[in-house]
């Protein structure tokens, strides 16, 4: 398992919770609009932090935080994971686990189990038009579907996230989304940043403005609807 991040203290990855965060390195996906890019296309040359080190600080640390992030890349695509989530619920700790949901039975698997306590899944377009977003051709729209499905019953917290794009996501599309997640406890629509380390660095964000416009769209659609990424 490639640790390439390790960040001690966040209040913003898990919600309602002061938490670590743990980035692993590689994905399946290409989605040119990656904030993530160097963990994507390069994990192994960036520099990596041993699980002993991270969990030498969390146990040093399992008193002031309540629980771990464990986000990408894509976690699911590593065997050891379930492994590794046991080893830090050990220590008294809940796990939120970030994914874009190209392993249901993993997915899953880790529910059922009580390995994980939050899911935040991306959905990246509409299903007509998920490939234009995953920046892949091969990606099966049936597993990502498998895993909204699964997620829309699951007895556990989770949210539904998207991040929006001017040149991908039309209003149409938004629709099309709040379509397909309709009944969830949460969705989230995220602005559009540049980081600085994006796959392909052409796009923008829309408005403020915009983005509360599509929020309003989507309130039919889930309990929660609320915007990340604007002031």
């Amino acid at each position: 398992m490639q640790i390439h991040g390790f960040n001690k203290t966040t209040l913003l990855d898990y919600p309602g919770h002061l938490a670590s965060t743990i980035f692993l390195g590689g994905c399946n996906f290409r989605c040119p609009y990656c904030h993530n890019a160097s963990l994507v296309l390069s994990p192994f040359n960036q520099p990596a932090i041993s699980k002993d080190d991270v969990f030498k600080t969390l146990n040093k640390r399992k008193n002031i935080v309540e629980g771990v992030c464990i986000t990408g890349g894509e976690p699911t695509l590593y065997p050891e994971l379930t492994d590794f989530i046991r080893e830090i619920k050990s220590m008294g700790l809940k796990v939120k686990l970030d994914t874009n949901g190209s392993n249901p039975k993993i997915l899953s698997t880790l529910i059922s189990s009580g390995e994980v306590d939050y899911v935040a899944m991306d959905i990246k377009h509409s299903k007509y038009k998920y490939n234009l977003a995953a920046g892949t051709s091969s990606t099966a729209v049936s597993t990502i579907a498998e895993s909204v499905a699964y997620l829309l019953t699951a007895p556990i917290a989770y949210e539904f996230r998207t991040t929006i794009v001017k040149e991908l996501h039309s209003p149409e599309d938004i629709l099309a989304m709040g379509e397909w997640i309709k009944g969830a406890k949460a969705y989230f629509l995220q602005a559009y940043k540049d980081s600085g380390d994006v796959i392909s660095p052409v796009y923008s964000s829309y408005s403020r403005q915009e983005l509360l416009t599509f929020r309003d769209l989507l309130l039919p659609y889930a309990e929660t609807v609320e915007i990340r990424g604007i002031d």
